[in-house]
């Protein structure tokens, strides 16, 4: 028996975090922060504020020839011809059964150059996937470039005015889901309009070399705004809260996109993909279950793993669960057999051998106004 546990990578800011307070824990391979001043507070910031979140942890494989983007048709489920240079769209690296490998971020960077951000844990399955496709194609290539970047999220309703002191990018002409390239605090960086929690802000793709003189700097910007640096925690809850799905958990190689809700990531006029035939069948006969959002009737709190009844019957589980901060409800995610996922359907959650009530809800539970 191998006796070695692999150390945990580290981001090239992880002495930063500790020298913050920063709670570290294992997290995909790396040594990540999982809260600093605790994942209320850095919820609330994030909602009412801005915060800061070190994801370097995430990858990121390019692909590039003028057979690029064929390749990438194949692989995901949205359509990437629809990109132009300097967008990017939400997508799925899929099964042949139409279930979830990974999802992930399609940027197009140049008309035959485009990039993939995905989950840090998934890097080498992603990667091994897309060169098997990519290598069909007589001029394409993907190369895993994640040492490449270190990756920040600045999110938050004063996100866009803590960033613009530190560039000549004009950020509100930076529409949803487009990027641009330029500098920030004198550091070269791709500014991208994405995030995962739900409010308005950006991720920055800067070299590892320069990453802790950008997060300092922006930290110094928003000082007296209120920014906080979040972790782990918070970045969970708020994507909860806002209704977005964690791969790996709400959805899974044995999950397909319909199960999942994401039809609306299937582009079903695009051609061939990877899937798409198990999915075409799915869609006509339904699929068996979907996953729902719930809100919990009784006091207590959902959580991940946690089974569903109807009556005495067990039907389903829960993904993912919490007591939202800022909307101060038990909320979560499970997975309901499709004639009982409408609105208003009552079940039960065993919460610790406690069976409470909950009904299903629309998501996204919270959702920001737009100014």
């Amino acid at each position: 028996m191998d006796s070695k546990i692999a150390t945990p990578r580290k981001t090239p800011l992880n002495a930063r975090h500790r020298v913050l307070g920063a709670r570290m824990m294992s997290f995909g391979g790396w040594d990540m922060p999982v809260e600093y001043s605790g994942i209320r507070d850095e919820h609330f910031a994030v909602r009412t504020s801005a915060g800061i979140f070190d994801v370097s942890h995430m990858g990121e494989i390019e692909i590039a020839g003028s057979d690029a983007l064929r390749a990438i048709q194949t692989l995901t489920s949205n359509d990437a011809s629809r990109l132009s240079v300097g967008k990017a769209q939400y997508s799925v690296l899929t099964t042949a059964g139409g279930t979830v490998v990974d999802d992930l971020l399609v940027y197009r960077l140049a008309e035959e150059h485009f990039m993939f951000v995905v989950n840090a844990a998934n890097v080498s399955k992603d990667y091994k996937l897309i060169v098997e496709n990519v290598k069909t194609y007589s001029d394409a290539v993907a190369v895993n470039v994640s040492n490449r970047y270190a990756l920040l999220a600045l999110q938050g309703p004063k996100a866009t005015k803590i960033l613009q002191t530190l560039t000549n990018l004009s950020l509100d002409s930076i529409e949803y889901y487009r990027f641009e390239t330029g500098e920030i605090a004198g550091v070269r960086c791709t500014v991208s309009r994405t995030g995962y929690t739900g409010e308005d802000g950006f991720e920055l793709f800067a070299s590892p070399q320069t990453v802790d003189a950008l997060w300092l700097a922006i930290t110094e910007a928003g000082r007296e705004t209120g920014l906080r640096p979040v972790g782990l925690g918070a970045r969970d809850t708020l994507r909860l809260e806002a209704g977005m799905r964690l791969c790996g958990q709400d959805m899974d190689e044995n999950t397909s996109l319909l199960e999942a809700g994401l039809e609306w990531i299937i582009d079903w006029d695009k051609g061939n993909f990877i899937g798409r035939e198990a999915l075409v069948a799915e869609k006509e006969r339904g699929p068996s279950r979907q996953l729902v959002g719930f809100e919990m009737l009784e006091r207590g709190i959902a959580r991940s793993g946690h089974d569903v009844y109807a009556d005495s019957d067990c039907v389903g589980r829960v993904t993912s669960g919490t007591l939202t901060p800022f909307l101060g409800k038990a909320v979560g995610m499970a997975f309901l057999p499709t004639g009982l996922s409408t609105y208003g359907t009552e079940f039960t959650v065993d919460v610790r051998g406690r069976r409470l009530r909950a009904k299903v809800v629309k998501m996204p539970f919270y959702k920001r106004t737009r100014s």
